[in-house]
């Protein structure tokens, strides 16, 4: 049986006091966003930093993100690249987006985001037949569920050998161990899970930060 320590209240606050690393601006962007419709699709401060640690891990240049919303997880990656670096931000929203970009401007990164405006699925597409296929180190999830796994196929295929890629809502608040939920949402985190639990194509790893992550390194 597994042993988890549930971080809550007193270590709750501990842990951001003593891990979390914060800046303004990403500060001003998360308060910002907290007040618009939608807020709580924004990653979670200690994810964000989280996944600049592995982007920087890994040695990142190329990353690529489906699902961008206000830009808090796209300032987190991009702030980890070097400058010559790139990040392809896939979203369908030029509202959502502009407010990312405000901040992207702020902390010095916009030339690192190039930001693709449609449908993901198309735009991933664009990216592989446009040559990144098997050069991108690093894509992150966090679009429309039941689209989950054709973006999961797509960053599969996207990313180099020992490449690595993060997948957001994985735990979808506790949905997917519920069996009499089979809303199209849960039924597609679900299988996605299951997928890639016997997926030889994969390394895997989840961890319960945020709403759930998922960590696949392409073999």
């Amino acid at each position: 049986m597994s042993k988890r320590t549930q971080i809550t209240g007193r270590l709750d606050a501990y842990v951001d006091a003593n891990w979390l690393r914060d800046s303004d601006v990403k500060r001003w962007l998360r308060e910002e966003t907290s007040k618009l419709p939608g807020g709580m699709m924004q990653v979670a401060a200690d994810q964000g930093q989280l996944m600049a640690l592995l982007a920087r891990a890994i040695g990142a240049r190329i990353a690529v993100e489906v699902g961008t919303f206000t830009g808090y997880s796209a300032l987190c990656v991009a702030e980890a690249l070097p400058p010559s670096g790139k990040l392809h931000a896939c979203d369908v929203s030029e509202e959502w987006t502009r407010v990312g970009r405000r901040y992207w401007n702020e902390a010095g990164v916009a030339d690192r985001i190039e930001l693709h405006i449609g449908p993901a699925l198309r735009s991933l597409d664009e990216l592989i037949n446009g040559g990144l296929a098997g050069h991108v180190d690093m894509t992150f999830i966090d679009a429309n569920k039941t689209d989950y796994d054709a973006y999961y196929e797509r960053c599969l295929k996207l990313l180099r050998p020992r490449g690595l890629m993060l997948i957001d809502n994985v735990l979808w608040s506790g949905a997917v161990a519920d069996p009499d939920d089979h809303t199209a949402d849960t039924l597609a985190v679900r299988a996605l899970n299951a997928k890639l639990k016997d997926d030889d194509r994969i390394d895997l790893g989840l961890l319960p930060v945020g709403d759930g992550m998922t960590i696949a390194l392409k073999r």
